[in-house]
């Protein structure tokens, strides 16, 4: 009777329509796939190199999955919390993450040359990662106060955000870590056109900021080596080139079912950072074309549903929360498809962690508590709903 009863509860939580419930459960479902793939290509991937390194095969895939359990537990507390509340203190989370900053270039842990890690002991913190989301709250909390200096004065409401940016920029640059600055200012663009900044504004920021990051990589010899290695990575597929044609030649041994899981080649430690930034390679090799497209497919449903959940508040009048989840969902969007571009060699390699599917505890944590934030704000306008609902009830009963 007991399995009965739990089956019968389960049966009904899964075929409940979204609409009928308080949270939507299909971007519960999605980040659970992606987080489930994640775990499965980490391990996957992590063999040879956790096999060396500790010799102990699933020694990355225990971490990994200490970090899926952190990252849900912490996103379950996140989801308590009301979006008056990030509204109010954005300012000082933004604080916090330039605070962050400052500590990883004093104390900060360096690998392969760049220092951006903070070592806790259990995992390695990046506040770049926790710079990016204070970011995009505290640009949708801007965007509110400040909606019609923003739309009507160039230096009064468009350039303090920029300036705001550029701070954080300078701390990132001295990492350095130019992905996540390309990553925050592409995010920051989106917010600004959608809350209706002026477009030769929008314009000449744009074209302010592709001049500065092109003078960046031209002026930084081993960024001008990435893109000369990438635009023909076979000129030199020894040195230069070496990591883009190992990941490209795991795309071809792919083609549409895959090798199968596990039976990777590259991932033998012919692909460098086979297990982080190009684990979607390692996938790409195993799971072919077919899996490919459905990670694919899985990561842009998750973008698609930000979006809906932005115009959704929106339409109830919930500014703040429609411009953070548009924020989150192009810097989705947009990080997938840097790296993506790079395993596949359409960008040069930027060292951006793939959503909920590479390994990396801040990134993975960071990014499940953006997805929370997600479906507290739609949980918010299914309140606004129902309360709607009810006082139409009410109404209608005292007729």
């Amino acid at each position: 009777m007991y399995l009965q009863n739990l089956f019968d509860s389960v049966k009904r939580w899964v075929t409940t329509p979204s609409p009928s419930a308080l949270y939507d459960r299909q971007l519960v479902w999605i980040s659970l796939g992606l987080m489930l793939m994640g775990l499965v290509m980490v391990t996957s991937a992590s063999f040879p190199i956790s096999s060396r390194l500790t010799d102990q095969p699933f020694h990355f895939m225990f971490r990994h999955a200490v970090f899926l359990i952190l990252a849900i537990g912490v996103s379950s507390l996140v989801l308590q919390i009301p979006l008056r509340r990030w509204f109010q203190y954005s300012m000082w989370l933004l604080l916090i993450s330039v605070g962050l900053l400052f500590i990883v270039l004093v104390a900060g842990k360096s690998v392969n040359g760049a220092s951006r890690w903070i070592p806790l002991g259990l995992f390695n913190l990046q506040p770049a990662e926790v710079a990016k989301l204070s970011l995009f709250i505290f640009m949708s909390g801007y965007l509110v106060r400040k909606s019609e200096e923003v739309r009507s004065s160039f230096f009064g409401g468009f350039i303090k955000p920029i300036i705001v940016f550029a701070t954080l920029a300078l701390l990132l640059l001295l990492q350095p870590d130019l992905g996540t600055v390309v990553v925050m200012l592409v995010t920051l663009f989106g917010m600004l056109f959608i809350a209706g900044a002026k477009l030769t504004q929008f314009l000449a920021l744009m074209v302010v900021g592709l001049s500065a990051v092109s003078a960046l990589i031209y002026f930084e010899p081993y960024r001008w080596r990435r893109v000369t290695s990438f635009l023909d990575p076979w000129d030199d597929p020894f040195g230069s080139g070496y990591q883009l044609t190992q990941s490209l030649m795991a795309f071809g041994r792919g083609e549409w079912f895959g090798q199968g899981l596990g039976n990777s080649i590259q991932k033998l430690e012919y692909l460098p950072e086979a297990h982080t930034d190009f684990v979607f390679a390692v996938l790409a090799e195993e799971l072919g074309f077919v899996g490919v497209v459905l990670a694919l497919v899985l990561i842009f449903s998750l973008v698609i549903k930000a979006i809906l959940i932005g115009r959704k508040a929106f339409e109830h009048d919930q500014l703040f929360g429609g411009y953070l989840a548009f924020g989150i969902g192009i810097w989705f969007a947009f990080q997938t498809l840097v790296n993506v571009g790079a395993a596949s060699g359409m960008v040069p390699t930027k060292g951006l962690t793939l959503p909920l599917i590479s390994y990396g505890g801040s990134s993975l944590i960071i990014m499940s508590v953006a997805v929370s934030i997600l479906l507290r704000i739609d949980h918010e306008c299914r309140l606004q709903d129902e309360g709607v609902e009810q006082e139409q009830k009410d109404a209608d009963e005292n007729k």
